[in-house]
């Protein structure tokens, strides 16, 4: 008899590591928290989302349409035009990660003053 493994994110095997990878990696955040507003065409994307190049957003696209958090609408016209949407399982993870986002943004000062301290004790 085969023993099932429940998913333990603290095991080095745990596919969960990698989803927990695509949804918190900057880009990965970012992509969906812009998601949640409403869906985007790449290249509105790409500029909604500052810093990001071509290849690391269809690359973390790509990423989270494979685990089943967006949904690409393609539409047989020319130009080709391509949308991006969350699905409702990425709806709720985009919730999760907008949520962490908005706080990280909320404690910058906080977290700048920690850096200031730990630098001037290390000086």
């Amino acid at each position: 008899m085969t023993e099932t493994l429940l998913p333990d994110v603290n095991r080095a095997d745990c596919p969960s590591r990698a989803i927990l990878e695509h949804v918190t990696s900057r880009w990965g955040v970012l992509v969906l928290a812009a998601l949640l507003e409403r869906s985007y065409r790449f290249s509105e994307l790409r500029r909604h989302v500052g810093g990001v190049s071509e290849k690391m957003l269809a690359q973390t696209l790509q990423a989270l349409e494979r685990d089943g958090f967006v949904h690409r609408d393609a539409k047989p016209v020319i130009p080709p035009r391509v949308d991006y949407s969350l699905t409702p399982l990425g709806h709720d993870v985009a919730t999760q990660v907008h949520t962490l986002a908005h706080w990280v943004e909320s404690k910058v000062p906080d977290v700048l003053e920690a850096n200031t301290t730990y630098d001037a004790t290390r000086a």
